[in-house]
């Protein structure tokens, strides 16, 4: 029974419909109910108040090796990995994470199986399974993780902050956990690790500790007694929160200059000082006004000086990690090559800008503006899936008070100048830690992380060295932002009468095609604009599509100062090229987005090269291509799956080889003959009448098309693009293998591609169902049995229209080649499981007028090993630990029903394309 039901009016939306209520069990699990009766997803979420902040000395990583054990089986459900099975086969998703200081447990299931999911999820914290064959393979999944995690520049950064600390202090740990941590040093000393994760349940574990959200369809009533039924039995040891005194940084942590060498190229510099944290102060919001300024971006900005200097591609200042006893405020910034050198200079700059803040003192104005701002958005926020709903409010429900728990520190509201000053004051030299991130550190470095083997030296730097660099810096004119001229004031609904479902063909003609959705279910004061510009000049060659991404990168910059403050008042745009050309998205408040989207318009029109800013953004342009042999090798592999289905695609690697030699001039000749053929494809959706939109695209057309000099024409009939794919030969196994990009990455990779049919309902109604069958069923035999590696999925895959199967294995343990091995045996053994369905198992996914024999006909046509019908394409990459098997398997003799690809551009030169969906001229574009 619920022993507390205290009424608090909770703050929530102005737009929000749902209705919340908190209660407090028997057990003193608190627990917010939300009833939702438009939903299609039902979810919960359990944050329990302990993290690996509380792992014991000498057993790193335990608590999040909890977490990956709590949810393999239960005394009620015993059955290993039945939860996720059914969460599934039902619809849903379920994940979990481990912070500081809580674990965060949750999922999302199809309405009408939300009770029998609850309680499997219920049962976890009260009688969990852990038996001694799951704990050894899940202490490999979490080695497996640590190493996908290894050559992540964020983890390595993150650590090495860590580990610059005290370290009696929780926040010196090392998180994650591996191998070493959790068996070989535990075994050494003695210890069963699974006796002292059992007991670290018992001792840790509490209802006193617990939060939940539960998200349903049902009214408060009812969900009150599904949550009483089920959770009122998890164990209450009266654990109260755990607190972690002291600061994290001692003198010798502070007035530091840390140089360090990144995994990836470019240069990166963390200014980070230890502050009071906001949560003790979430309504003045102290941390978010000093963010909002230093890290602006419009004219005065310190980010606008820098960039104008040409010293930095991107700038973001704000708090970093939060903890309730310590926080980080940081300024991040991302240097060029040029901007590295000036280092002492960019310092001095921001120091200079602090300098400004304090000489100005607190504005209240500019409080007053950004708390309505933040009002704004509250009130207006786009409705989010249930499962990150309820993940959000659980996390917020130890941190606020219960009427804030959905709010949290969204909304500042009370002005008080003392305590920003209060945080201001903490922004000093001498208080401050400098991390500086460059290649060009390799050989100067004398210390390594032991974690993750980031390399790395420290030197003192002192407050009088900091002011030498302010007084060497440039005289620039920084100055604080003026008032926000894009802020809505308009926030009225305009009505449709049209109960459209879908969108419409509002308008076409030899220039456009317009596709409208006015608003009929949100009811929010938003739009949503698409343009497609479709530019065959812009995709039919490697150096084309080069200065097409330069192009809409530098007109992104172009946009930035007069743009960013739109982006403040909720107005956000994108500008990226397509393999068709370019895209331009504009979405947030109605009101004024016509005003940045003419804008955005006027600049295509009137665009000019300026030499200085093509040469930075050609160097960030360069570095993202150099960085890409540093991804992980399974994104690799599907790069290499993508570039050999699409057809028309060219290699990133061509484009890095044409880059060196491209000029500011080139794009100048390019711009012209890129849009001279163009055709537009827009969409317009939300708070819009019909005749806003027609006469949106007529302007759009105007400047474009009907100016007295032109930029665009019409396309010829000729010239309308298509994407098309490669049609696999029925029957044959096809093969691509490839050495992995970074000879340090010790993971391998494969795609196992299983190519079906062309877009066709009953067909996509198949290959949904059997997805859904089979998904955990692999994931659990691949993964959680054989260990393979932690990123181990099967997923449907959809290319312009195009529908298959995809198995994605990352791994250590095996080599690509017998990873492959292994997904056929899968497919064996499932056939059996398939076969063997009962009535009651199959209705778990039944859909109307699919039958189980047609799903098995299906599986035995497409899916099944040997199948006549059958089409796969294996990627195999290999890691450092598997390089002597690319030779051999590269050099077996072929099967007679497999190709080996040798070269990716010659084997799709061979091969038959699908039709194109797009088809005759002005069609539809997938």
């Amino acid at each position: 029974m619920a022993v507390g039901r205290e009424e608090v009016e909770i703050v929530k939306p102005r737009s929000d419909k749902r209705e919340y209520r908190r209660v407090v069990l028997e057990n003193s699990l608190e627990v917010l109910l939300i009833s939702d009766p438009d939903t299609d997803k039902c979810a919960a979420s359990m944050d329990v108040g302990v993290g690996y902040f509380c792992d014991p000395e000498g057993l790193e990583g335990l608590a999040h090796f909890l977490e990956h054990m709590l949810f393999y089986a239960s005394e009620r459900y015993p059955v290993e990995d039945g939860y996720s099975k059914f969460i599934t086969e039902h619809g849903g998703s379920r994940n979990a994470f481990t912070s500081s200081r809580n674990t965060n447990y949750h999922f999302d299931v199809n309405v009408d199986s939300f009770e029998e999911a609850l309680d499997r999820f219920a049962q976890f914290f009260i009688k969990p399974l852990m038996s001694p064959d799951a704990t050894m393979r899940e202490i490999k999944a979490v080695h497996s993780e640590y190493q996908k995690n290894l050559l992540l520049d964020s983890r390595r950064m993150n650590q090495l902050q860590k580990h610059i600390s005290e370290e009696s202090h929780p926040y010196h740990k090392f998180s994650t956990g591996n191998w070493d941590t959790l068996e070989i040093q535990p075994r050494a000393k003695g210890l069963d690790i699974r006796n002292e994760l059992i007991q670290f349940y018992k001792e840790k574990y509490s209802a006193s500790l617990m939060h939940l959200v539960v998200y349903s369809k049902e009214n408060l009533d009812e969900i009150l007694c599904l949550v009483e039924g089920k959770f009122q039995e998890i164990q209450n040891t009266d654990k109260s929160t755990s607190r972690f005194p002291g600061e994290p940084c001692s003198s010798e942590h502070l007035q530091i200059l840390v140089k360090t060498v990144p995994i990836k190229q470019g240069h990166k510099l963390r200014v980070i000082w230890p502050v009071t944290p906001e949560i003790q102060h979430y309504k003045e919001g102290p941390c978010q006004y000093l963010g909002h300024l230093i890290g602006h971006q419009g004219e005065g900005s310190l980010f606008y000086v820098l960039k104008t200097l040409g010293w930095a591609t991107s700038l973001f200042a704000g708090e970093g990690e939060s903890y309730w006893e310590f926080a980080f405020f940081t300024v991040q910034i991302d240097l060029t090559d040029a901007g590295h050198e000036h280092m002492q200079d960019v310092i001095g700059l921001l120091f200079k800008y602090i300098i400004l803040l304090q000489q100005s003192g607190v504005c209240k104005w500019i409080f007053d503006e950004l708390s309505a701002l933040c009002e704004t958005e509250f009130d207006y926020q786009d409705k989010i899936p249930p499962i990150d709903y309820v993940v959000s409010v659980a996390s917020n429900m130890e941190i606020y008070p219960p009427e804030h728990w959905i709010v949290g520190s969204s909304m500042p509201c009370e002005f008080n100048p003392g305590t920003i000053q209060m945080v201001l004051d903490k922004l000093s030299p001498d208080n401050v830690r400098i991390f500086w991130e460059s290649k060009s550190f390799e050989v100067s470095t004398d210390m390594v992380e032991p974690w993750y083997g980031t390399a790395y030296s420290m030197n003192r730097i002192s407050a009088s060295t900091i002011q030498e660099w302010m007084s060497y810096s440039p005289d620039e004119n920084l100055h604080l932002p003026g008032p926000n001229v894009f802020i809505p004031t308009d926030f009225s609904l305009k009505i449709s009468g049209e109960k459209i479902n879908l969108p419409v063909l509002l308008r076409k003609s030899s220039y456009s095609t317009l596709w409208f959705k006015p608003d009929t279910v949100f009811s929010t004061p938003k739009a949503y604009i698409i343009i497609d510009f479709s530019c065959p000049h812009a995709s039919n060659s490697s150096e084309a599509e080069v200065l097409a991404d330069l192009f809409t990168r530098l007109l992104m910059d172009y946009l930035n100062e007069f743009a960013y403050y739109a982006q403040v008042a909720g107005l956000y745009y994108s500008v990226h090229d397509t393999n068709i050309g370019f895209q331009v998205t504009v979405v947030g408040y109605n009101h004024k987005l016509r005003i940045l989207l003419e804008k955005i318009i006027e600049k295509i029109a009137t665009f000019k090269v300026r030499p200085e800013r093509f040469a930075v953004i050609k160097e960030v342009v360069t570095k993202d291509y150099q960085n890409l042999k540093f991804q992980q090798p399974y994104e690799h592999a599907m790069y290499c799956s993508s570039l050999i289905l699409r057809d028309n695609t060219w290699p990133w690697t061509e484009q890095l080889e044409v880059l060196p030699s491209l000029e500011g001039e080139d794009l100048t000749n390019f711009l012209p003959l890129m849009l001279s053929r163009t055709s537009l494809e827009l969409y317009v959706a939300g708070n819009i009448e019909r005749g806003e939109a027609e006469s949106i695209v007529q302007h759009i057309e105007n400047v474009l098309f009907h100016g007295p000099q032109p930029i665009c024409q019409p396309l010829y009939p000729s010239q309308h693009l298509t994407n098309r794919v490669v049609k696999l030969g029925t029957g044959l196994s096809h093969f691509y293998c490839t050495e992995g990009l970074n000879p340090s990455d010790q993971n391998s990779a494969l795609v196992h591609y299983i190519q079906v049919h062309q877009d066709d309902i009953m067909m996509n109604v198949k290959l949904q169902l059997f997805a859904l069958i089979a998904k955990q069923a692999a994931f659990h035999q691949l993964r959680s049995v054989e260990q393979l590696g932690y990123i181990t999925e099967l997923m449907q895959r959809i290319d312009y229209g195009i529908h298959g199967l995809q198995f994605l294995i990352q791994s250590t343990v095996k080599g690509p080649g017998n990873i492959d091995l292994r997904v056929e045996e899968f497919l064996k053994m499932f056939e059996s499981k398939l076969s063997q369905m009962t009535n009651e198992d199959f209705k778990v996914a039944a859909l109307r007028q699919l039958t189980q024999q047609e799903l098995l006909d299906f599986f035995n046509e497409y899916v099944k090993v040997g199948a006549a019908r059958k089409k796969t394409l294996s990627i195999r990459v290999y890691g450092s630990l598997h390089a002597s098997e690319y030779t051999t398997d590269k050099n077996q003799p072929a099967q007679p029903s497999s190709v080996q690809i040798e070269d990716i551009f010659s084997f799709r030169r061979s091969q038959p394309l699908y039709g194109s969906f797009k088809g005759a001229y002005g069609g539809v574009k997938l």
